[in-house]
């Protein structure tokens, strides 16, 4: 599974090279998704005006809902002092759940606000998933 937080959804909105021809590819991949959690998808909303709906026209990208047990799994994390909403909802959805199987990746512009142990990959990291 393939995760944007709220640095990548703002990049891919902006027309990030990589992350626009990955979107393309998987579009064309039948069961391949890019999942945008739904506070990284508000955040980058809050931030600009109609970016959701530029990210939305991809149809390559799902937006990761925030049910009720995964808003009190993010609120107990926002309070432990893991990140901010957005970030919180992106490492919740990279964490193992059943309903995927395999590793998370997730795509960020910001490595380091996720703790180790969670398999991130920096958008403008040469050769981000085989793509340059």
């Amino acid at each position: 599974m393939i995760i944007l937080d709220t640095g990548a959804v703002k990049a891919l909105a902006g027309g990030h090279k990589t992350l626009n021809l990955l979107a393309g590819n998987m579009a064309r991949t039948p069961g391949d998704r890019l999942r945008v959690p739904a506070l990284c998808l508000m955040q980058a909303e809050a931030d600009e005006e109609n970016l959701a709906r530029g990210v939305l026209a991809f149809s390559s990208v799902v937006v990761d809902d925030l049910d009720t047990v995964s808003a009190a799994s993010v609120g107990a994390m926002v309070r432990d002092g893991y990140g901010g909403p957005d970030t919180c909802h992106a490492l919740y959805c990279a964490l193992p759940r059943p309903e995927f199987t395999g590793m998370s990746i997730l795509l960020t512009g910001d490595e380091d606000a996720y703790p180790p142990g969670v398999v991130t990959v920096g958008i403008d990291s040469p050769g981000m998933l085989g793509f340059c």
